[in-house]
């Protein structure tokens, strides 16, 4: 599978630089970072939240979770959810379910950017399938971030 077509054109539009890291078949983030050799918190895992407003996607670090109504306080959004399995396969059609990349952007998708990861050297995401990421600098991954909402509304999951 390529790289879904709305995303090489944002990111080519944007002169994004990135390397395509292939690596076997995973199913979660952190299947996904172990056989990547990629330190979860360096790999930005998507979370497709909705309202009544609308879309919103928050980036997050794949060893942590959302807290959904932190965001939702931060940004003034009182009935913020996760939304369902069906809608995320509609509106990234062209995507494996569970590996849509980080850019909600490039689908006209409001992001929010946690501010874990822009401590990052270096940020991973799904390219659009289970067996590619998308390598991205710091620098690169700031600038393609940079107009994009930013906080802190992220924690590590309790077990």
């Amino acid at each position: 599978m390529s790289i879904p077509s709305p995303l090489s054109s944002y990111l080519e539009q944007r002169g994004t630089l990135y390397e395509v890291c292939p690596h076997p078949h995973s199913r979660t983030s952190f299947e996904t970072a172990r056989s990547a050799h990629v330190q979860p918190s360096q790999l930005a895992k998507s979370v497709l939240l909705e309202d009544d407003a609308g879309w919103l996607m928050a980036l997050i670090p794949a060893d942590k979770t959302v807290m959904v109504g932190e965001l939702a306080r931060q940004l003034g959004r009182k009935d913020l959810h996760l939304a369902h399995e069906d809608s995320i396969g509609m509106l990234f059609d062209e995507c494996e379910r569970g590996a849509i990349p980080c850019v909600g952007m490039a689908w006209g998708i409001e992001t929010v950017v946690d501010d874990e990861l822009e401590a990052c050297e270096v940020v991973y995401m799904e390219g659009g399938d289970h067996e590619r990421l998308l390598r991205l600098s710091h620098d690169q991954f700031h600038a393609l971030m940079r107009s994009q909402p930013h906080g802190s509304f992220s924690r590590t999951p309790m077990h």
